[in-house]
């Protein structure tokens, strides 16, 4: 008599029938119709340079170091003034380095003398930034006159390059698919598709050319400055499907 309701429930249970929850499936990876072409392409645009960069500083020599450092501070205040005057903005104005170091004489090393101390040099260098091209002849000739002991550059550049770098993206997709289409055709296949593409590099102006400071004796009477042209470079690497 015990053994009723058991029996009951058991039979209950395998009468219910079964709720399935049904969760949607991701859908299948469809499979390659071709193989995977990679490519790596570059193209640039020239143009004319709208701006330059030139580094420029003093060097000055005293037997302290106190002493050495005080001179160089008064003939960086004259060169700061100079840029000021000749209309360069104080933001385009940067400090790249300052250098204090003991200096020696090693060409008397006879009978085991050692080297001799001639004092110290105190150096401070600028990072300028120069947006008239047209002006900037006399922006050197005019450091030179301030006191300036050393000038390199100039370093010319594009102030904003987004527009060109756009063309050479354009140039760089076209020359990509180009490529793509001349190897499918060439394997068999009707098409190239692409199917991802990534950045890699950037605007590159060429490298900097460099400008001594001159002998006063024999120097021009102006200094010339030929900016000509700079490439706006881009760098794209692209993947594509080869499909028939």
């Amino acid at each position: 008599m015990r053994r009723l309701p058991i029996l009951l429930a058991a039979t209950a249970a395998l009468m219910t029938p079964a709720i399935v929850s049904a969760q949607p499936q991701p859908p299948a990876p469809q499979a390659a119709k071709g193989p995977l072409l990679s490519l790596s392409v570059s193209e640039s645009v020239n143009s004319a340079p709208d701006m330059a960069t030139i580094n420029t500083g003093v060097q000055t020599r005293a037997m302290s170091a106190k002493d050495a450092m005080a001179q160089n501070a008064t003939q960086m205040d004259k060169l700061i003034a100079a840029l000021v005057k000749a209309g360069i903005a104080r933001k385009d104005i940067q400090t790249s380095g300052i250098n204090l170091n003991p200096q020696y004489d090693y060409s008397d090393r006879t009978d085991g003398k050692g080297p001799r101390f001639t004092g110290y040099e105190a150096s401070n260098q600028l990072t300028v930034a120069v947006r008239k091209l047209d002006s900037a002849g006399d922006l050197i000739d005019s450091l030179v006159a301030a006191g300036a002991t050393n000038i390199n550059g100039p370093s010319f550049g594009i102030a904003e390059p987004d527009k060109l770098l756009d063309q050479a993206r354009t140039k760089a997709l076209k020359t990509a698919q180009a490529r793509a289409n001349l190897y499918a055709q060439a394997t068999g296949f009707r098409t190239a598709r692409l199917v991802s593409i990534s950045e890699g590099g950037g605007f590159a102006p060429p490298p900097m050319p460099m400008m001594a400071m001159r002998d006063s004796a024999a120097a021009a009477p102006q200094t010339k400055i030929e900016p000509g042209e700079i490439a706006t470079s881009i760098s794209l690497n692209v993947q594509y499907m080869l499909e028939p």
